[in-house]
């Protein structure tokens, strides 16, 4: 049995995909069996283009949990929250096939990158927060941010979010931003590596270098944080 891994971020649009498809990139260079998953996609009909981003960037391989549609469980056109996504076409999200498909694709792989829907608190259900979820079924948290102004704000809440579930958090990736302060950028990362140890989780901060989304791709070390 192996292990999955909620990816989530601090806002739509800090590059939780881009950061997902090179974590299982670094993972499969260095011979490990991993496996992403895109647990809501929103704005797609019938097929994930975070999911195929994914794969783009690990090396374009497919998985046969890709074909049994493990790999997106849950797909609405609507861009928005799942909750309101899933609610225009008078549908509920399934938690319980999004939990149920991600125990699938662990069972048959060492790691599975399973990258949320937005933030840690985007809404699936009435009752029932992606962080929620990610806590019930014993996810640990790698959290994707950046140095631009107010991400210090944003990624201690998220991670306050976090500890106050008893979540396990594996790390933080601190990604680039266009047009960010070097000073801002040095700020943030080095604040949150303090309140990482402050809080008892562990210090592990990982810095992906600006890159072109159509490659070449970077290759990172991310093992510490799959340690």
């Amino acid at each position: 049995m192996g292990k999955a891994y909620f990816i989530s971020g601090i806002d739509t649009g800090i590059g939780k995909t881009a950061v997902t498809g090179l974590m299982a990139r670094s993972l499969a260079k260095q011979g490990r069996d991993v496996i992403t998953v895109k647990m809501v996609q929103t704005g797609n009909d019938g097929f994930s283009e975070d999911l195929a981003l994914h794969r783009k960037i690990a090396g374009g391989v497919r998985f046969e949990e890709d074909d049994l549609v493990l790999t997106a469980p849950q797909t609405f056109k609507f861009p928005s929250s799942p909750l309101l996504a899933a609610s225009l076409e008078g549908r509920t999200v399934d938690t319980d096939a999004i939990a149920k498909a991600v125990r699938q694709c662990a069972a048959h792989h060492e790691i599975a990158l399973v990258e949320s829907a937005g933030g840690l608190d985007v809404p699936l259900t009435d009752s029932l927060l992606s962080a929620d979820l990610a806590a019930a079924e014993r996810w640990p948290l790698v959290l994707v941010t950046c140095g631009r102004l107010g991400s210090i704000n944003h990624t201690l809440l998220s991670l306050e979010a976090a500890r106050s579930r008893g979540m396990e958090v594996a790390g933080v990736v601190h990604n680039w931003c266009d047009g960010v302060d070097p000073a801002i950028d040095r700020d943030a990362a080095e604040t949150v590596l303090r309140h990482l140890a402050r809080w008892g989780f562990r210090q592990v901060v990982v810095h992906v270098p600006r890159f072109d989304m159509n490659g070449p791709y970077p290759d990172i070390d991310f093992s510490e944080l799959f340690a």
